[in-house]
């Protein structure tokens, strides 16, 4: 079975239970079950990330917490989404900081211009809170328990575990979504991180830029 998804915000994504990455964006969990459960600290920095064309193998999405190291106070929620094996066209990630004296400066990072040397991922995470995107995911399976993922490369308590975090069995009874490819065009979305097993940046370039210079 295969489902196609157009253009759209995390709000709409959250009520309907519909996921879509690059990974997605329905965290489709509730606290009132105890499902969120702290996952990675994160820097507390927020940056952006836009793909001109993902092809994905192994997708599976729950939806957690990331707490900043300044502390449980600095939390937020996110859908964090895996892949197996990833390839990703005209990469661009950015964030903007703030340094004294200068003001606001930007680093940029873009990767796989060239259709022919795409960014290559294989156990790829985002841990995302806004995406837009065209999506076709294909044998989706929507609203699977945590515990009962078989397609993707997700392994929430592993995660929780090396972080030292206590997830506990709470991750067996979250809520969950996987499928055995996805398919996104026009990827816009908002992270609080990244990690990947193998992150192959073809025709890497980084630049650093006095000012606002975002991926979107």
């Amino acid at each position: 079975m295969s489902l196609t998804y157009g253009k759209t915000r995390w709000k709409r994504f959250a009520v309907v239970m519909v996921p879509s990455i690059a990974a997605t964006a329905a965290i489709g969990v509730s606290l009132a079950q105890g499902a969120l459960a702290a996952s990675f600290n994160v820097s507390g920095q927020q940056f952006k990330v836009a793909a001109g064309h993902l092809e994905g193998d192994g997708f599976a999405q729950y939806g957690s917490v990331d707490v900043e190291k300044a502390g449980p106070d600095h939390a937020h929620s996110v859908a964090v989404s895996s892949f197996k094996s990833a390839t990703i066209n005209k990469l661009c990630q950015s964030v903007v900081l703030d340094a004294p004296l200068i003001g606001k400066v930007s680093l940029n990072i873009n990767a796989g211009d060239d259709a022919n040397k795409p960014v290559e991922a294989t156990n790829l995470y985002i841990d995302l809170d806004d995406l837009k995107a065209d999506a076709t995911f294909t044998n989706i399976n929507i609203g699977v328990a945590t515990g009962a993922i078989s397609k993707g490369n997700v392994n929430p308590a592993d995660r929780a575990a090396a972080q030292k975090l206590g997830a506990g069995d709470q991750f067996e009874n979250s809520f969950a979504q996987e499928a055995d490819h996805a398919s996104l065009d026009g990827v816009q979305q908002t992270a609080w991180a990244t990690s990947a097993g193998t992150f192959k940046l073809s025709g890497l370039h980084l630049a650093v830029k006095k000012g606002v210079s975002e991926c979107f």
